[in-house]
């Protein structure tokens, strides 16, 4: 039963309200019928202890050899009038149940002057005559003896109706109706209740992806307001931080240039060669690792907007720019139409995979999947792969595998950080696992739309 509990509040809120309200409609309903049928009975009882009553009355005041063509007159289809020469129990009789001896106790106050003798009996129902399902499979027959001022005693045989006499059809319309209306205001209610809660969570799934994404209404319910208030504080303070963290290393690398600068000047008036090369190594290795760690902190940054583009090409460009400088990189697969995105953060992302696959793989096998929800673009390298364990570890700032291989192969532990910085600022997903015939293989996921607030 768990899989078929709703997920969304709003699911739940509706459910347990519409459960409730059937609940309660069909009890009301239930109770309605009941206290319609007891006012049905107590109405009818009524009715025939008078008809009862006025038949002894009558009885009395005839002679006795007029009394057989009387009781036949009074006989109908719910009540049986007869003379019987003594008050037995009839066959079959039961005693009295509440509602029976409420009767004969109403007609022994009609006729205090008579002797009064109840019985039951229980006459069965065929199954389609009965004018409701709920209806018991019998009616019960009161049978009242009433003892004469003669001493002869008249039997008088009423056919109770059944508990339940029909559908009450109008109530149950009007029952129905008042349902729906109900249900449907209460989905309306819990919709408005819960859509804040909707563009709050929608609003957390963006940040991550827009640092700087319009603030939140500060509208509605009073905690609604609050919570508005307190996420966009949050989203202010989170901006300030990037952007002092920005400033700072962005300061500390320009300030790093001067001295970088005297160094590279001084190395170049060494005699010694070797000992001239180590320096300008060195000073270049430096520089390079400035500039990638911007390079990782602005993969946040989201002040080059985004705008229609040909993804196609700017695979071939990054293939063309890769294949001058010696790489061996392959492209497959084209993307048709265009595709929304930032163009110098994705061909940031893009560099970063292939030189990452070249690197270490010896070469780079691009091939893009284009979708009518998401744009696959998949980079295969040709290397040994990496640990399963390790998979998740490479995406951390300065993580090596192999400080030796590293050392080896250059690279500072920042481009596959980058590359999924980048991805996740585009909605999308950056995942790596070594490919069944060999090598490591990027998986990046792109979404070709945005979500739409709900």
């Amino acid at each position: 039963m768990r899989h078929l509990w709703p997920r969304s509040l709003f699911g739940r809120l509706v459910l347990v309200l519409v459960i409730g309200l059937i609940v309660a409609q069909i009890a009301a309903t239930f109770l309605s019928l009941h206290e319609r049928d007891q006012a049905l009975v107590t109405f009818g009882d009524q009715q025939f202890v008078q008809r009862d009553a006025d038949a002894v009355h009558l009885m009395e005041n005839l002679p006795a050899a007029d009394r057989a063509q009387v009781a036949s007159i009074l006989t109908s289809p719910r009540l049986t009038v007869m003379l019987i020469a003594s008050g037995g129990e009839p066959p079959g009789a039961l005693p009295p149940d509440a509602n029976a001896a409420d009767f004969q106790a109403k007609l022994r106050q009609q006729l205090p002057d008579h002797k009064v003798r109840g019985y039951m009996l229980h006459v069965p129902v065929p199954r389609h005559e009965r004018s409701a399902p709920f209806e018991v499979g019998y009616r019960t027959r009161s049978i009242t003896q009433v003892q004469l001022s003669d001493g002869s005693w008249v039997r008088m045989d009423y056919l109770r109706p059944l508990q339940l006499a029909g559908w009450p059809y109008p109530l149950l319309v009007d029952i129905g109706v008042l349902l729906i209306a109900v249900i449907l205001l209460s989905l309306i209610a819990v919709r408005w209740v819960t859509r804040p809660l909707s563009s709050l969570s929608h609003a957390a799934s963006e940040l991550g992806r827009n640092i700087r994404r319009p603030p939140l209404p500060e509208t509605g319910p009073t905690e609604v307001r609050h919570a508005a208030r307190a996420f966009n504080e949050m989203q202010t303070r989170l901006v300030g931080y990037i952007e002092d963290r920005t400033r700072l290393l962005t300061a500390i690398s320009h300030d790093l240039k001067t001295p970088i600068t005297r160094l590279r000047l001084r190395a170049e008036l060494l005699e010694d060669e070797k000992l001239k090369a180590k320096f300008i190594h060195d000073l270049h290795d430096m520089e390079h690792m400035t500039n990638a760690t911007l390079d990782f902190l602005r993969g946040l940054d989201v002040s080059e907007a985004p705008q229609p583009l040909d993804l196609t090409a700017l695979l071939e460009s990054v293939q063309a720019d890769a294949e001058e400088t010696g790489q061996a990189v392959t492209l497959s697969g084209r993307v048709h139409g265009a595709f929304a995105g930032r163009p110098q953060a994705l061909r940031r992302c893009l560099e970063n995979l292939v030189s990452n696959a070249v690197r270490y793989g010896g070469r780079a096998d691009v091939h893009v999947e284009a979708g009518a929800a998401a744009v696959v673009i998949r980079v295969r390298d040709a290397g040994p792969g990496i640990p399963e364990d390790q998979l998740e570890n490479v995406f951390e700032p300065y993580y090596r595998l192999d400080d030796s291989r590293s050392r080896e192969h250059g690279g500072n532990g920042l481009g596959l950080g980058i590359a999924r910085n980048i991805a996740v600022l585009h909605g999308g997903t950056l995942t790596l696992h070594n490919h069944p015939q060999g090598g490591l293989e990027a998986v990046l996921k792109l979404p070709r739309e945005k979500r739409s607030e709900a």
